[in-house]
């Protein structure tokens, strides 16, 4: 058996669906022997980003998986690894490796030495007849603990290498583990005497599927919810006791109740400080569930911790609950608290949201957009910067996975693998991504990949003709920013690539245009509906603090 062979029947028996890739890796090649579909990008970021989706909405139940060539094609993934590692997704790296006389020649690309602070492991094959050995080895690493990149390198003279008969491998195992019972009897007893608990909410939850359990604790209790961005739609946020999610921008309520909190509870979270999530105060008193224990005190001081899997963790802290008959309180006063906050929060933003103005304010389409789609049976994503702060406060998700959550590393393009992404592992979803003119500069070729690989997407595309929203405030004799203005006709670009394009300048068309672009995707075509809009420079940010102004 030769090592394409081997390594292509190893993952169709690990459950992979497909490759992503970017020739020449004769991953590819064997993949499509073996069953399994072989899927071609235009570039290598967009591709990893396709199967780190993959991953994410499926619950790391299915491996994402991403090849490339050596040298530049591994290169030019690297920042698609960063993001990966920086959100914690589990995602297959395979890239081609120089012949392994030369791998450790300088200049020469070395990936498992580049990129071993933004994986997990990273490891060459440097014998064939290790194969079923280390591709063990990383998907136990992909399928157990912290979600994380892993690189397998293939140097380009193995190809021809046989594999020992008959292949011994099988399906590595996943664990789960649970917390400390100690610490759960501290944690309930924080809980059971705080007078104004707040539940922060994170990836973890979707990925031990702990919708349930999360739920149930915060019904029992009558804790308000939040979550992180990546946590968002893990608590159905039109529930009375739902937040919102916090990132750069962020509801009224998060601010507020985080603020005003005496304990916050975060879950599957790692209380990670970045420029593109929720502040936390600080002063308070925390439990951290989480299944990393170097994330405990990295940024937030904890009372209590709780290490491991977020579904044993919440079931345990429900049964120690119920074992104790704790009190149920009357959930009216929190959820009046949280309708009085929000509708003094939407007061001020409906009018942007309702904006008849033209250009279109950003906030009129998304609000119109949300209004439109079926948001239980969507899958929607943001870019960085303006498209992420405008939609992630005021989309309401109402079910487990509908929202594709990121803003640690904050790659421009990065929405578009995204929603392809999705839409490859939820075929039946209609799945939205949501960019500007800055964004699709970086990927915006790969919406071709889409048509070509009849992955049925829609694009919705804010051109505001500037490459970021500072720069309106800019004194306009500032010649050097005059390139900035990268406005361009992107419905006929579209159109051009073979996909569904038209350009909406009307507020009267919003709608209907929308639903013309759904249409389309439901036809099996990729979609994008360029809006025209302004230059919108402000956004729902609050700083630390802020909440305690609304008491």
């Amino acid at each position: 058996m030769k090592v394409g062979d081997a390594i292509a029947e190893i993952l169709r028996r690990e459950g992979v669906e497909m490759v992503i890739g970017y020739p020449v890796n004769h991953v590819l090649e064997y993949a499509a022997i073996a069953n399994i579909r072989p899927i071609i990008v235009r570039q290598e970021r967009t591709g990893a980003h396709m199967a780190d989706a993959i991953s994410r909405m499926t619950s790391g139940e299915k491996i994402g998986v991403f090849v490339m060539q050596s040298g530049p094609g591994a290169e030019n993934t690297y920042g698609a690894i960063a993001q990966a590692y920086a959100e914690s997704v589990p995602l297959l790296v395979m890239p081609g490796g120089y012949h392994r006389r030369l791998a450790h020649v300088s200049p020469n690309y070395n990936s498992t030495i580049s990129m071993r602070d933004i994986t997990k492991s990273a490891e060459p094959i440097n014998d064939a007849r290790e194969i079923p050995a280390i591709m063990r080895r990383a998907f136990s690493r992909l399928k157990n603990g912290r979600g994380g990149p892993v690189l397998v390198e293939i140097p380009n003279d193995i190809w021809g290498d046989e594999v020992p008969e008959p292949l011994t491998y099988k399906p590595v195992l996943r664990t789960r583990f649970g917390p400390d019972p100690a610490a759960v009897v501290e944690a309930v007893s924080l809980l059971a005497s705080a007078k104004r608990p707040v539940i922060y909410a994170g990836q973890g939850v979707h990925y031990a599927k702990a919708w349930p359990q999360l739920k149930a604790l915060a019904e029992r209790l009558s804790i308000p919810v939040c979550t992180s961005l990546e946590g968002k739609s893990a608590f159905p946020e039109d529930h009375r006791l739902a937040l919102g999610s916090g990132g750069a921008a962020l509801p009224l309520t998060v601010r507020h109740f985080l603020d005003n909190a005496d304990v916050i509870f975060g879950i599957g979270c790692s209380f990670t400080e970045t420029a593109f999530g929720v502040e936390m105060p600080l002063g308070k008193r925390v439990i951290h569930a989480t299944l990393d224990p170097d994330h405990v005190n990295k940024d937030l001081e904890a009372e209590v911790a709780l290490i491991g899997d977020a579904a044993l963790t919440l079931d345990a802290v429900l049964a120690e609950i119920e074992g104790r008959r704790l009190p149920r309180p009357d959930p009216q006063a929190v959820a009046d608290e949280i309708q009085r906050i929000r509708a003094q929060w939407m007061k001020k933003w409906m009018v942007k949201l309702r904006s008849d103005e033209a250009p279109f304010r950003p906030y009129r389409v998304l609000w119109d957009l949300q209004q439109t789609v079926d948001v239980a049976n969507t899958i929607i994503t943001h870019d960085a910067g303006s498209p992420r702060d405008q939609l992630s406060p005021f989309w309401v998700s109402t079910t487990p996975l509908s929202y594709i959550g990121w803003g640690k590393s904050t790659q421009l393009g990065y929405g578009l693998g995204l929603a392809m992404g999705a839409k490859l592992a939820c075929p039946d979803k209609l799945c939205i991504n949501v960019w500007g003119d800055a964004a699709i500069g970086f990927t915006g070729m790969d919406f071709e990949t889409a048509v070509r690989e009849r992955i049925p997407i829609l694009s919705i595309l804010l051109n505001n003709h500037s490459m970021a929203m500072e720069l309106p405030i800019m004194p306009v004799s500032t010649e050097k920013y005059r390139s900035t203005d990268i406005g361009g006709d992107y419905a006929a670009f579209a159109r051009a690539m073979g996909g569904y394009g038209e350009r909406i300048t009307d507020v009267s068309e919003i709608i209907p245009a929308i639903r013309r672009g759904i249409a389309a995707t439901e036809a099996g075509q990729p979609a994008l509906l360029e809006f025209i809009t302004c230059q919108e420079i402000e956004s729902s940010k609050y700083p630390r603090g802020s909440g305690n102004l609304y008491p």
